[in-house]
């Protein structure tokens, strides 16, 4: 068996075209190639799966009815072949109580640490609180001068209201002679009178003691009586001197705030134990928002402001118009006034409800009408009971749309118990050391000033802590907190993450398989990336990386090029050496453009726009810095910057969601900022994501364009379809007529194993074509429709070619770069690149006002330089028609042709969130400040 490198022999899964190729050991590997042309198939479908399953065999068939099984690829046998770990960017958890602290586990040291040599604090006066034994209290007074007169006493009560008798006749019958009240010292001899409603504190005097030699036995008896009678407090008054207060327990002597011993639990947000009690340990609530209520205060009440469950204006008798007009009648305003011009008194009304006056109902119906009186309860106070006391999940998750998180009012988003929250180390407690970025919680710890017993406890946690940030900040994730959540942390961040987790385990003869790590990731940072890939390699392991970085493929030692071309024109190994012999080789795609012999053109000249400006002023949401934003309409526009420099706040958070809270009345919140200026020049905000365009097979390409429709209405119209009197529904897989109802139109059958993997069949009665017979007879140009379902959309637009309206929503997929894909090639089969391109089309084919806005999110995810290059040329084909589009992009090939670069940064996180360069290319690399003009500079020196 080779010892030096993986050989692969017979690779067919997918559209791989029975590939051998061998693949050295030990080394830095990247497997390029066009979109779709089998990269993923052969690294996660064959080696990863065959990796994955080799393991899970290993185990008894009882342990492996507990695992996700994984078929064995197709392929003939792999040799040489390592345990697989898999770094790909699917796997970010949703769980709002996981954070970047908890997925790394460095939070789990922070809480061991905290929990060992923590210094707990009183969270009333912030005095230190110690647990003190009788020893040690005996110590600290016998370190006293000689001579020194003290008492001791005993707080048996503490800020309690009442007369205290009981307490005073107890002391008395337990043989003690004096108490001090209120600071006052009485014989208990004596009958002592104390004001009934007025807060008091009692202390026994225990012992009257002088501090000398022989004492010691006489003083640890007294201290244990007082320590007795006050439950672990005692008060030594020294004459002539301070007083001084002891705690055998975690207690604040002044206010008796006490805390157990401490224990890593109590630091945790997920344990019940330490969670702040009001949140649950979430740090916030959800509540119904005003301003998801009401999205838009341009319209009034009649016009349909108030988007709220049960709250949409209707007709006259229906209750919510009753108490609209019994509202508007009794606070004197107009159903027809826009919301903005009522007044607070109105808009409370409206809201908050009446609050104790009583508003005239008047209720029409067929029998007359009739007037009563009432109090309002308000649309918040009345969406809140509903949302609490509902057993219907469809009401809620109606009357979730208008709620968004807000602070706990207890923990103020911490998350933790206050007294585990006033427990410090070096100053910080640990929801503090959790708000700071990465490079400051390092600094921090670096720089912890410790005892020599603090040192020898923490000294093994520090050493953890301490890697584990520097592994963040060596994968350029200096930027990020500890406290940030996982779910708003972007493919790439959270790919990064585990990679980061992965070089802490040192592990030696590991294979890692990544997936594309330099998504989201500027230039400037990528060789931060490179260099921790380069450390795993040379600690022993195989590193197989699937990636389209020209700067990745410079670095490796080894690439594979899969092609040539994407789909069925692909599944081939082009090229597997060196970058040399990659760019030697003359069928390579990636070879010509490394060589430079094909390559994006830089454009003659930039748009100046339509004229008008789309700006935003005072963006603050994150970690913007209050900026002012411009962004001419009727260009193409980028915004670039280094990781976490304000990017997605700024184009995501606030102008994606300000848009489509007006332009399509959505209910989604925006970020903070003050005005959004130039909307009016806009008549529709489209978000073109790489969320997937279905979650289920039925979905598909044709479904979601709506080709499919206009392909079912076609087959309605042949002749043999008329005389059967089929309608377009006959030809849909989704309903009860056409499809085939062994498999309810899925065209496979699922059977499970027990143990073993879930096996797929073909339906036995239609043999997977998801329709019946009958529907099966029905043909166009002697296609029937699970025969168009199966052409790729390069075949099915010279199909139809004769058809223009069904022929041009094809042909945006072509132009998008998908000509490969099945026209009912399964949703849940479809790259997040190949969505996104499947979204693109969709859009490219409706008919364009000029007054669109599209915004992108790095739309080069997965894409190769020659389909980016497609890309480019469809985005200006979207500009062309006078519409802008706004790209959140790193690549340095789409920022060149743009007409329009805004640049963030300088830095990721607090030292990100300004504007610091715009204009065109040209203007932006005269800037000394931006990263990112320092890296076009090169490419526009080539224009």
């Amino acid at each position: 068996m080779a010892r030096d490198k993986i050989i692969i022999k017979g690779a067919r899964e997918h559209n791989l075209k029975n590939v051998d190729v061998e693949i050295p050991r030990d080394k830095l590997v990247v497997l390029t190639g066009l979109s779709g042309s089998g990269k993923s198939s052969l690294a996660f479908d064959t080696i990863y799966a065959d990796g994955q399953r080799r393991y899970v065999e290993s185990l008894s068939s009882y342990a492996r009815q507990f695992l996700g099984q994984m078929e064995k690829p197709d392929v003939d046998y792999i040799e040489g072949l390592s345990p697989a770990i898999s770094i790909d960017q699917k796997t970010t958890s949703k769980n709002p109580r996981s954070t970047v602290g908890t997925v790394t586990e460095i939070y789990d040291y922070l809480r061991l640490m905290y929990a060992r040599i923590g210094v707990p604090h009183c969270p009333v006066c912030g005095r230190e609180i110690k647990q003190q034994t009788v020893d040690q209290i005996v110590d600290q007074l016998m370190a006293l001068p000689e001579r020194t007169k003290l008492q001791l006493l005993a707080p048996v009560v503490r800020g309690r209201k009442g007369e205290h008798v009981k307490e005073f006749e107890a002391a008395r019958k337990s043989g003690f002679v004096r108490v001090r009240a209120d600071g006052n010292i009485y014989d208990l001899s004596e009958e002592i009178k104390l004001e009934k409603n007025k807060k008091h504190n009692i202390e026994i005097v225990v012992d009257r003691i002088a501090i000398g030699d022989g004492i010691k036995a006489r003083l640890t008896d007294s201290i244990e009586t007082a320590i007795h009678l006050s439950g672990g407090l005692i008060i030594a008054d020294v004459i002539d001197g301070e007083e001084m207060m002891f705690s055998q327990n975690y207690a604040c002597p002044e206010h008796g705030v006490s805390i157990e011993e401490l224990a890593p639990r109590m630091f945790s947000f997920n344990n019940p134990m330490g969670a702040c009690p009001t949140c649950t340990g979430l740090g916030t609530f959800m509540k119904v928002d005003p301003d998801l209520v009401i999205p838009n205060k341009n319209l009034s009440i009649r016009q349909g402001a108030i988007k709220a469950s049960g709250w949409y204006i209707g007709e006259s008798g229906t209750i919510a118009q009753m108490y609209y007009e019994a509202l508007a009648a009794h606070y004197g305003f107009s159903l027809d006034t826009p919301v903005k011009k009522l007044t607070k008194e109105q808009l409370d009304a409206i809201l908050y409800g009446t609050k104790g006056q009583r508003i005239r109902m008047v209720r029409k119906n067929e029998y007359g009408t009739g007037t009563y009186d009432t109090e309002f309860e308000g649309i918040i106070n009345n969406l809140e009971r509903r949302f609490r006391e509902t057993q219907s999940s469809f009401i809620r998750d109606e009357i979730a749309t208008c709620m968004s998180a807000v602070l706990c009012p207890d923990c103020h988003g911490e998350r933790l118990k206050k007294e585990y929250l006033s427990v410090t180390v070096g100053d910080k407690n640990i929801s503090d050391l959790c708000k700071l970025s990465v490079t400051d919680a390092l600094n921090f710890v670096n720089g912890l000033e410790l005892s020599e017993r603090d040192t020898m406890i923490a000294e093994q946690i520090l050493k953890e802590i301490r890697e584990r940030l520097g592994f963040l900040q060596a994968v350029g994730l200096e930027y990020l907190t500890l406290s940030r959540g996982s779910a708003s942390l972007s493919g790439g961040e959270s790919q990064r993450i585990r990679l980061a987790t992965q070089i802490g385990s040192s592990l030696v003869g590991v294979l890692y398989i990544l997936d594309e790590p330099s998504i989201g990731l500027h230039q400037r940072d990528n060789d931060k990336l490179l260099a921790t890939l380069k450390r795993l390699r040379d600690i022993g392991n195989t590193l197989i990386v699937v990636e389209h970085d020209e700067d990745t493929m410079r670095a490796a030692d080894y690439i594979v090029d899969v092609g040539p071309g994407a789909g069925v024109h692909g599944g081939e190994i082009v090229c597997a050496g060196s970058l040399q012999d990659v760019m030697n080789c003359e069928k390579s795609l990636t070879g010509q453009y490394l060589t430079g012999k094909r390559k994006i053109l830089v454009p003659e000249v930039r748009r100046k726009g339509n004229g008008e400006k789309l700006v935003i002023k005072g963006a603050a949401e994150n970690n913007l810095k209050n900026v002012d934003v411009e962004i001419p309409l009727g260009t193409f526009t980028c915004v670039s910057g280094v990781s976490g420099s304000g990017k997605s706040s700024l184009v995501n958070e606030i102008l994606y969601k300000a848009l489509a809270q007006t332009l399509s009345t959505s209910r989604i919140k925006p970020g903070h900022f003050d005005e959004l200026i130039g909307i009016e020049q806009l008549d529709k905000v489209i978000d073109i994501d790489q969320s997937p365009i279905g979650r289920t097979p039925r979905s598909n390409p044709a479904t979601y364009t709506g080709v499919f429709t206009d392909i079912r209405e076609l087959f309605a119209q042949t002749q043999e379809a008329k005389m059967k009197g089929y309608s377009s529904g006959r030809f849909s897989f989704n309903v009860k007529g056409g499809r085939c109802e062994a498999c309810q139109g899925d065209g496979i059958l699922q059977i499970e194993m027990h143990f073993l993997p879930d096996i797929y069949v073909p339906c036995e009665v239609c043999k997977g074509k998801r329709y019946n017979r009958e529907t099966l007879e029905v043909k166009y140009k002697g296609k029937n429709i699970h025969d168009v379902l199966e052409m790729t959309v390069e075949e099915a637009m010279h199909f139809f070619d004769s058809i223009p309206k069904i022929q041009r929503k094809i042909a945006t997929l072509y132009e998008v770069g998908l000509g490969y894909i099945k026209l009912g090639q399964p949703a849940t089969t479809l790259s997040g690149g190949e969505a996104q391109r499947v979204k693109l089309a969709t859009e490219l084919s409706k008919r364009s006002t000029g007054r669109t806005i599209y915004i992108l999110d790095e739309p080069t995810t997965g894409l190769h330089t020659y389909d980016v290059h497609k890309l480019i040329d469809v985005l200006q084909k979207l500009v062309e028609g006078g519409n802008t589009v706004v790209v959140i992009e790193h690549n340095l090939d789409v920022l060149k042709t743009a007409d329009y670069i805004i640049d963030l940064g300088p830095e990721g996180g607090d030292r990100g969130g300004t504007i610091v360069a715009t204009g065109t290319p040209e203007e932006i690399i005269k800037v000394k400040e931006s990263y990112t003009g320092q890296y076009l500079k090169p490419l526009l020196s080539k224009k």
